[in-house]
């Protein structure tokens, strides 16, 4: 290796990898040692553009934390992770569409009862959200988990903000017998991605805006099926065709309607006129 040159270096490198290497990781690591080779040749790269990348993700670490995952904004804001969502999904178009997890999820939430309230004391327009959760072929999954959460009504998240309860907003709760789910809580609202860390400062030297639509995420589980991680949107918000992570699908945007029932409001002891959201989750069998 006494001697390798712009042009035989990656393949010196490509050597390098064992042959009893895990045969995924030997294609995967192949494939990013050879676009990173050429990215670098293609781009020019000077020593000091590749100082400023390494302090970069250095700087994007430094930013991570349990309750904030610098990097998976990074990913988001680069449209990686909806790519990465849309190869998995492949071939599943009778399922729900997959969309992104977003950086602020938090485990193990409380749960609520099927019908249960999530707005407590936070102010916004009571929403009422029901549907039914069903196997690809409209078979109902009965005692699906539906892991919830959503922004406040000053756009942030509970693990961002230190005037929000932990758990503000969030919640996990159990299908009926017949698929069916419901809950109460408020519209979300559109919000900016942080701007504080390395990717915010990657966007503003792009000259990329940092909003993203009002958004509720989901995370669906149940035996025998695939994960659900999903996000519905109201169809009317300003920025559903300007999402900085590129999540919003034809499918997933919907119509929040303003109603008066007043079974509703005697169930659910929500304040006239509220919204109602209905959506069916649809997922795949393993």
């Amino acid at each position: 290796m006494r001697n390798v040159t712009e042009e035989t270096l990656t393949d010196a490198v490509l050597e390098t990898i064992s042959k009893d290497a895990d045969p995924r990781f030997r294609e995967i690591m192949s494939g990013l040692i050879k676009h990173l080779h050429a990215f670098a040749l293609e781009t020019n790269m000077t020593k000091e553009e590749w100082l400023g990348a390494i302090e970069f993700l250095y700087q994007t670490g430094k930013k991570t934390t349990r309750n904030r995952n610098e990097f998976i904004l990074l990913s988001d804001t680069l449209g990686l992770s909806s790519m990465v969502d849309m190869i998995s999904s492949r071939g599943d178009d009778d399922a729900t569409a997959v969309s992104v997890l977003g950086p602020f999820y938090i485990e193990n939430a409380p749960f609520i009862k099927n019908g249960g309230d999530l707005i407590a004391d936070n102010a916004g327009q009571q929403t009422l959200v029901k549907g039914c959760v069903s196997s690809t072929d409209g078979t109902p999954i009965p005692n699906a988990l539906l892991d919830v959460w959503q922004n406040a009504e000053n756009g942030k998240y509970s693990n961002e903000d230190p005037d929000q309860d932990d758990n503000n907003l969030r919640a996990r709760l159990n299908a009926a017998d017949d698929g069916s789910y419901s809950f109460s809580t408020i519209r979300p609202t559109p919000y900016t991605v942080p701007e504080d860390g390395p990717a915010g400062v990657m966007l503003d030297a792009m000259g990329r805006h940092p909003w993203r639509p009002a958004h509720i995420h989901f995370k669906i589980s149940a035996d025998g099926y695939q994960d659900l991680i999903t996000e519905i949107y109201p169809d009317d918000d300003e920025y559903i065709d300007a999402d900085a992570v590129f999540g919003v699908r034809d499918s997933l945007a919907v119509s929040f309607k303003q109603t008066t029932s007043e079974d509703t409001v005697a169930q659910h002891g929500l304040n006239t006129p509220f919204l109602t959201v209905e959506y069916d989750f649809r997922l795949r069998p393993v």
